[in-house]
């Protein structure tokens, strides 16, 4: 399937225009995400039609407590993610090429199908980066809502403005996972930078999207109680304070298998920093 955000360069070369990354890619080779691939000078979505997991889930796994509590929804996910985060619990599928892992051949219609077989109200587009194969993720949510259905997206909010307003349309609700209050953290740790991520809250929410957050509170690297704070304040003054916080605890996994569990009384000073802000919902998760 051939992107929609791309360009044409000199000999031969593509510009990926779909995330702030801007992958500059030869002929035959792929960008950070590893599932768009310059294909003799055209941009191809490789996992479009091919979802690698797919599940029914309770709506507050995503998690969303305030969207339709109680309900399930069809999860599906392709391969790939335009971050590398030391932490990330689903590398298995999220940082591979998609010809390493197994999947199913379904149509954006068999999809939509497949939630009704199972009397499914909605789809969360999940488990790994669903903007990064925006074009099936659009085609399919566009048929849902055709069908009556709502469409989730579950993400770490890295895209440019143009692709995602073409998408907003679309989508009922998102989880954005918002990683840390601090640009070098999100270079350090997920290679990639701080402001796209509040851009997308920010069009998402005004975009009548429902929104919740969720940050996952790795100790020694994102816990500082100032930064945090900062973070939430940041969310009350955009608009944001009815809008339900995850704080999440971490576990080691991944390349970070060395630093130890959140401890229970961090998440719980997160929660009262969140609340003295002026956050009205704050949960918190994995705890």
């Amino acid at each position: 399937m051939e992107g929609r955000y791309y360009r044409r360069l000199d000999d031969g070369q593509v510009e990926c225009l779909l995330c702030p990354h801007h992958c500059v890619m030869a002929n035959g080779r792929a960008g950070r995400c590893r599932s768009r691939r310059n294909h003799d000078g055209v941009l191809i979505s490789e996992v479009y039609g091919k979802p690698c997991s797919l599940a029914i889930d309770p709506i507050e796994k995503k998690p969303l407590y305030h969207f339709h509590p109680g309900t399930k929804c069809l999860s599906l996910a392709c391969t790939g993610c335009n971050f590398s985060c030391k932490n990330c619990q689903n590398h298995e599928i999220s940082q591979v090429v998609p010809s390493q892992v197994g999947y199913y051949d379904l149509l954006p219609s068999q999809i939509v199908e497949l939630c009704q077989e199972h009397r499914c109200p909605g789809i969360a587009y999940t488990y790994t980066e669903p903007l990064t194969y925006i074009e099936y993720v659009a085609d399919t949510a566009r048929l849902a809502h055709e069908a009556g259905l709502w469409n989730i997206l579950v993400t770490a909010g890295y895209v440019c403005q143009g692709p995602l307003a073409e998408l907003l349309p679309h989508l009922d609700a998102a989880n954005i996972d918002l990683k840390s209050f601090s640009d070098e953290i999100y270079q350090r740790v997920s290679g990639g930078h701080l402001q796209p991520v509040l851009d997308t809250i920010l069009a998402m929410h005004q975009a009548g999207v429902w929104v919740e957050l969720t940050n996952l509170i790795i100790p020694g690297v994102n816990d500082d109680m100032t930064m945090i704070r900062e973070m939430c304040r940041w969310i009350v003054e955009n608009g944001l304070g009815d809008q339900p916080l995850h704080f999440s605890r971490f576990f080691p996994h991944y390349k970070m298998g060395d630093v130890p569990p959140t401890p229970i009384a961090t998440l719980e000073a997160a929660k009262r920093i969140a609340q003295e802000e002026g956050i009205k919902h704050v949960y918190l998760g994995n705890a």
